[in-house]
This record gives structure tokens, C-alpha cells and sequence, in this order.
């Protein structure tokens, strides 16, 4: 006798894309609901009782650690289960352990007891996200929500989705690079220009930045401040003279600057990299850089100082760190264009989303794991990093 196999999604269809547990809020005018196969419309309406923000059984589990199981509503896994089945079950069980808090926590019969959850950030079970939307002309695209995209981490939707904020004004620590070689003593000046000029827009009074220079060896200029005459100060010490050896630059920044942020919340951080890629001196690989970079949470922005007809190597080279840490390079014709480039970033440091995720069988073991997001409408491009380093379990 034949038997009838029981309805259930294409395999493929479910690892190319797997939405974000979302509220089923209608799409924007920017996204083109005709262009979804029709079982993304089944997914949404499978949770369109969802809240649109996490619910506070959600920010609790934040502090239960991974063994907790996330409350409704639940992401899809392997198959989009019906709502009453993803609802239901999962909420009786996943509030037994949390009844029970941790000695010196206050009872969990108010759920606001344990809305401060900042001193978990992505060291424990959630991950940080900053990106940015571009349209096919580069505008900035902002005003989208969080079922306008689909995530994977690691090939896996993440377990929930925490917080999504548009247009974030998350503290910025941002530090700037300057290439001070040879080859670029006489475009110096006016890259010092710019860059004290991006400085005096950039910041506000939560941020901090700090600005050095490198050529054979870094220069650390002015430590992190907030104050703009100090940035500015250690920018005018800076002489060019030397090699460049951008890779143990940038690696060693990474390492020594952006690595050992203490914060109690989440902040961005971004690297101002001015040079023309050319290096001659470094130790280490352009690879080792770019995943110290990756490991620090760190977006870099280079602006190449070649300002010849023809890309070269160099070019090659700032684009490729660019890309994998979900930064921009940016390429002036002429030498008036630095400032534009530092302009360009100004905007986009303006125009991001902040997005927090407590990811799906997240291991304690420093490996790597890769970020797919994009927009579910094509006409967008998303601009983020492409993964990143798993925390250690402590020793």
C-alpha cells in the first residue's frame, strides 16, 4: 500500500533563508510582498500574534544562561511547526527553571526584575550586530523593520531576536589611522585636515575616539578621549617617514585598542584606516589581521590616499578588509575626495541598525561562525560583518 508522506518543507527551501521570529507588522513600502514564495506568507502568518519586542519571559531567559529554552514565539528550526504547537508546549517548561534565580536575586514574580541585562552583551549568549542598507545608487536606506531581513548564523536561525533598533545611537569608539610613510608625505596635511574635521562632527558626549599613526611601527597619537583638541594635538604631532607595514598595524591596534573595551553596554567600533594598501614590512598576513579585527567586534573603513587613474594592488587589499568586517573602502580621484570619504563614513555611521540575537547551539569554543543577513527585497544590499569569533569558556 502507498502511503501519503505528510506535508512539509523543501529542505533547501529552508536553509536558504529562514526569517527572523518577527511580528507579522505589514512590509514597508520599500519591500516587494510579491516576490516572497508563499510559504515565507505561511510563516508570517504562523506568527502573527507575535510581539513585535521581546516579551519579558524572553529578556529573563537572557539571564537563565543557554540551557533555557527561548518563550514564544518560537524561530523555526528544522520545520515551521503550527502556532499552537510552537506557543504552548514551550512556555510551561522554559518558566519552571527560571522560578527559580540565582542566590541574591529578588523573586521572578515581577518579570521587570530582570530587564537589566547589559552585563551579558555577546560575552554569554548574544551577539551584536551592526549593519548597514544600501540601495543599487549607494543611498542609505533606513526606516526598515526586522521582518524586512533574514538571518543565519552559523547556517542556523538564530534563537530569538532581542532587541532591533533603527538608526541606532549606540556609543561610537572609533579610532583613526593614518598611514605616515613615505609614500604619502605629501598628501599628509590635508589627511590630517580631514580626519580632525570628521572628528568634530562624529563625536557626542557618550563616544570616544583615539588617533594614531603607523608606518614601520604605530604611533598611538592621543589614547581614546573624548576631547576634540587632544585628537587634535596628537594628530599634528604625526610626521610621515618610514615603510609600511599596514598588516602589523592594524593588527595590533585591534589587539591592544579595540580588544580590551570594558563597557557595561553595547557600543560600535570602528577603524578610520587611511592609506594606500601598499605594505612592505609586515609580519603578519593580511588574514591575521582581518580576523583579529573580526575577534575585537571591530568595522573598518579604509580610504585608499591613491589617487592615480588605475586601482592597484593596494586598492585590492582595503577593499578585501572592508568587506570582511562589513566596513567600506572608499576611493578618491583627487585629493579633495579624502574629505569626502570621511564625510561618507560620517553618514553611514548615522544611517545603521543595531541588531541583538542569542544565536542557535552557540559552542564555548572560539570558533569562528559566519553571518548570512540580507533584505527580502532585492533591490537592497546589506552591509555587515561576515561572522565572528565565539567567546572562550573561562579559564
Amino acid at each position: 500500500m502507498n502511503q501519503v508522506p505528510s506535508p512539509r518543507l523543501p529542505a533547501s527551501l529552508l536553509s536558504a533563508l529562514l526569517l527572523l521570529p518577527l511580528a507579522a507588522a505589514p512590509l514597508q513600502a520599500q519591500t516587494v510582498p510579491t516576490q516572497r514564495p508563499r510559504w515565507l506568507h505561511r510563516l508570517f502568518a504562523a506568527s502573527s500574534d507575535a510581539p513585535t519586542t521581546p516579551s519579558p519571559v524572553e529578556v529573563a531567559q537572557t539571564t537563565s544562561g543557554p540551557a533555557s529554552t527561548p518563550a514564544a514565539p518560537a524561530p523555526p528550526t528544522s520545520a515551521p511547526p503550527t502556532p499552537a504547537a510552537t506557543q504552548q508546549p514551550s512556555t510551561t517548561p522554559a518558566q519552571t527553571p527560571a522560578q527559580t534565580p540565582p542566590a541574591g536575586q529578588a523573586a521572578p514574580n515581577s518579570p521587570q526584575i530582570d530587564e537589566p541585562v547589559t552585563t551579558l552583551q555577546v560575552q554569554v549568549n548574544e551577539v551584536n550586530l551592526i549593519f548597514t542598507v544600501i540601495d543599487k545608487h549607494g543611498k542609505f536606506i533606513t526606516g526598515l523593520k526586522r521582518e524586512n531581513f533574514g538571518l543565519l548564523d552559523d547556517g542556523r536561525p538564530p534563537l530569538a531576536v532581542l532587541r532591533f533598533t533603527q538608526q541606532t545611537n549606540l556609543p561610537l569608539r572609533v579610532g583613526i589611522m593614518l598611514d605616515t610613510s613615505s609614500s604619502i608625505r605629501q598628501r599628509f596635511q590635508f589627511e590630517q585636515d580631514s580626519a580632525i574635521e570628521f572628528l568634530l562632527q562624529i563625536l557626542h558626549l557618550n563616544d570616544r575616539a583615539f588617533v594614531e599613526g603607523f608606518d614601520i611601527e604605530t604611533d598611538v597619537a592621543q589614547d581614546f578621549t573624548n576631547n576634540v583638541d587632544l585628537l587634535n594635538q596628537g594628530i599634528r604631532k604625526l610626521r610621515p617617514g618610514g615603510g609600511t607595514a599596514l598588516f602589523d598595524a592594524l593588527y595590533k591596534t585591534c589587539k591592544d585598542q579595540m580588544l580590551p573595551l570594558q563597557e557595561t553596554g553595547a557600543v560600535r567600533r570602528a577603524l578610520i584606516l587611511v592609506s594606500d594598501g601598499d605594505d612592505n614590512y609586515s609580519r603578519v598576513q593580511e588574514s591575521d589581521a582581518i580576523k583579529m579585527c573580526q575577534r575585537a567586534d571591530t568595522i573598518v573603513y579604509t580610504i585608499s590616499t591613491n589617487i592615480s587613474p588605475s586601482k592597484d594592488k593596494g586598492d585590492d587589499v582595503l577593499k578585501a578588509i572592508s568587506d570582511a568586517t562589513g566596513g567600506q573602502a572608499f576611493y578618491p580621484v583627487k585629493l579633495e575626495d579624502v574629505a569626502v570619504g570621511f564625510r561618507n563614513i560620517e553618514e553611514e555611521l548615522r544611517s545603521q541598525y543595531h541588531l541583538v540575537y542569542r544565536p542557535t547551539d552557540l559552542k564555548m569554543d572560539g570558533s569562528f561562525r559566519t553571518i548570512y543577513l540580507q533584505a527580502n527585497d532585492p533591490r537592497y544590499k546589506v552591509r555587515a560583518q561576515k561572522g565572528y569569533f565565539s567567546p572562550r569558556p573561562p579559564q
